[in-house]
């Protein structure tokens, strides 16, 4: 990619390591410089490749992997709703009294901004780094190919065998949710989402699976914007899915952001709620629970998600083995009055 350095053919790069002993650049990294936190099978492969391809590190590149701090890195998409801010403030209960301090970046869901943070921040060699999902661009993943440290990943869940991670599946919330309302009745159910990033395209294909199911499945009724998301835009949906599809009865919003401005403009239209059209949401972020209706939604424990996550990579960071590597959290379908 033109992002990456050019670098003289005859040169084994790490890059080449990891695709010859079929693991990705992150595995490779730390088999060669932290063995013991990879499986013998793993760590053998990528010792044949380096002695099969002669790799040899670059002096200069362990040197700066030498030099640590007390500094955590945390790359998160947003601090525009409460979601990401309860996770933010559960890490730093964690982290600051053991002596870290955190240098936070927003990426606003670009996958560039991601890996721009990425590059200035493990320039500064932190101790740690905490990550939103898996999903990076080619050259994000080759700048964490060459960070040694530990790596533990948000929001989402991997059954790999070197990552950490602490979080939930998205596509079973998506799909519960959907389901729930199935089960009160509702047949003719729309999906509206914002922003697209990869946990919001995970709800929806949850959406569909569970629609598919029950043989209901219209992609008509989907409605999928890479706006980013608010009250206001989700009133501007609901408007757009009345006028296209009449019949509709629920919607399911991929956020309460949404759900809540749907609720203000159903008010506005003098549209019954649930009678009419039934809604729902996701997150259960505080307002839910006090709107009139009460807002239906999934409720997801981001706090206990930073928490957990902070002291897995307190665990890591201190040289000891947490016990678990994938923590999977759960969430909670919460049917009250708008659905």
């Amino acid at each position: 990619m033109s992002s990456r350095r050019r670098r003289s053919p005859e040169r084994a790069t790490l890059s080449d390591v990891a695709k010859s002993a079929g693991c990705s650049l992150m595995s490779a990294s730390r088999a060669l410089s932290q063995p013991e936190r990879v499986s013998d099978a793993l760590r053998e492969r990528v010792m044949e490749a380096v002695r099969a391809l002669g790799y040899v590190p670059h002096p200069a590149a362990r040197s700066l992997a030498s030099a640590r701090s007390n500094l955590v890195a945390v790359i998160i998409p947003s601090l525009s709703n409460a979601v990401f801010v309860d996770t933010v403030e559960a890490i730093q209960r964690v982290l600051m009294p053991a002596g870290y301090e955190l240098m936070i970046g927003v990426s606003h869901y670009r996958p560039e901004e991601d890996e721009r943070l990425l590059r200035a921040y493990l320039a500064h060699q932190p101790a740690g780094l905490l990550v939103t999902g898996f999903e990076r661009s080619d050259a994000a993943r080759e700048v964490l190919g060459s960070y040694d440290s530990p790596i533990v990943t948000l929001m989402e869940l991997s059954d790999a065998e070197e990552d950490y991670c602490v979080g939930f599946s998205q596509f079973d919330a998506g799909a519960q949710m959907t389901r729930h309302l199935l089960q009160r009745g509702y047949r003719h159910i729309a999906f509206a989402a914002a922003q697209l990033d990869p946990r919001t395209l995970q709800r929806a294909e949850g959406y569909r699976q569970a629609m598919r199911e029950a043989g209901r499945h219209e992609p008509a009724l989907e409605l999928l914007t890479p706006a980013v998301s608010s009250i206001g835009l989700g009133a501007e949906l609901l408007d757009q899915l009345l006028a296209r599809h009449p019949e509709i009865d629920a919607v399911f919003f991929n956020n309460d952001d949404l759900a809540l401005g749907a609720l203000f403009r159903a008010r506005q239209l003098a549209l019954e709620v649930p009678q009419r059209l039934a809604i729902a949401g996701f997150n259960d972020l505080p307002a839910a629970a006090w709107m009139h209706p009460a807002l239906t939604t999934v409720r997801t424990t981001r706090g206990r998600i930073g928490e957990l996550a902070g002291q897995m990579l307190l665990s890591l960071m201190r040289g000891e083995q947490p016990p678990q590597r994938r923590i999977d959290v759960g969430f909670e379908v919460v049917m009250r009055d708008s659905a």
